[in-house]
This record gives structure tokens, sequence and C-alpha cells, in this order.
């Protein structure tokens, strides 16, 4: 693997780095369509706009993982979208029909922290439950290199968007990320 350029910080095949990790994305790295670096990072510096501030990571360099609940007729599901940093998912809208459910919104903390096995700002839609929609934004798909959570709040990955949108459960959706106003 070619070394990765990316902020002031040193990229690290994930492979070989399977510590910096949360479980499942150390349990599903080798089902990976294409390469992963990873980073170290201060663990206050996890939440995007510390990351960026911190590293030099362009916001639209970095996608954020949001774990959707969806509910109709008394059952939940539950999904993640991936977004730009400088966009927001149209939960309420697109994802709420997309998903067929009469109501739709952010998981609860709890929630999304026992459903996937990951710190709460580390949530990355790799080692994500096999069962759980993944809904990509097309500029996340078509993103060189794009920083994604680890798990953890103590590393970053850096993933091809294509290796995103062909995760499992991934479905690249028009119009998911809408500007943040």
């Amino acid at each position: 693997m070619t070394a990765v350029q990316l902020g002031s910080l040193t990229w690290l095949p994930a492979a070989d780095h399977l510590e910096l990790l949360g479980a499942p994305v150390a349990a599903a790295l080798p089902g990976l369509s294409g390469p992963a670096w990873v980073a170290s990072i201060d663990e206050g510096s996890a939440d995007t706009a510390a990351f960026t501030d911190a590293y030099g990571v362009p916001a639209t360099a970095s996608a954020n993982c949001v774990v959707v609940a969806a509910r109709r007729a008394g059952e939940t599901t539950l999904a993640a979208c991936l977004v730009l940093a400088t966009t927001r998912a149209d939960v309420n809208g697109l994802v709420r029909r997309h998903l067929g459910a009469r109501k739709a919104s952010f998981a609860p903390q709890d929630v999304a922290v026992a459903e996937t096995g990951m710190a709460y700002g580390g949530i990355t839609p790799i080692g994500l439950p096999a069962s759980w929609p993944v809904l990509v934004d097309p500029a996340v798909a078509a993103g060189e290199l794009l920083v994604v959570g680890s798990g953890t709040r103590g590393s970053k990955l850096a993933v091809p968007g294509a290796v995103l949108a062909a995760l499992p459960g991934a479905e690249v959706l028009e119009g998911l990320g809408q500007p943040v106003d």
C-alpha cells in the first residue's frame, strides 16, 4: 500500500494495526473491497470540528456516520447514514421515506453504542451489523479518500469512497447529504 498524506497525521495500514480499531471494525477489515489506513488521534479530538482543527484534515475529506432509528407499526429498523462532514443527513425526509417508516430520528446514544459495539463519536459503517442498511451519499461514494471513525475515539480510518460504497448493505442514495443551514 502506498503511503497516505491527509492532514498532519501519520497514516498506517489498518490491517497491521488492529489494536487501534474497535473490535467489530477489526473483524470486518478483511472483508473490505480495498485498502484502509488508520491514524492514532487524541480522544478529545474525535468529534469532527475538533478533529479538523487539530489535524488539518479538511471537512470535505471527512465523512460522518449517523445511526438512525426508523419506526413503523411498532417495529424499529436501525440504519446508518454516511454523509460528508460538510452536510447533514436528510433523516426526516429522504431516509424516512426510503426506509418506509412513519418516523425516523437519530438513534439514542445508548442504543447506537449497544447495537454497534463501537464507541460513541467513533461509530463507522465498517463493521456494522449485517442486517443494517448503510445509506451512502454520492459525494462520499465519489470521494478519493475519506476519514471515518474507527470504532473508537482514539483513532480514525482513511478509506476510499468506493470501498465505503461497496460495504455490505450499502446503497448510494441521491440527495442523502443536505447542505448545513
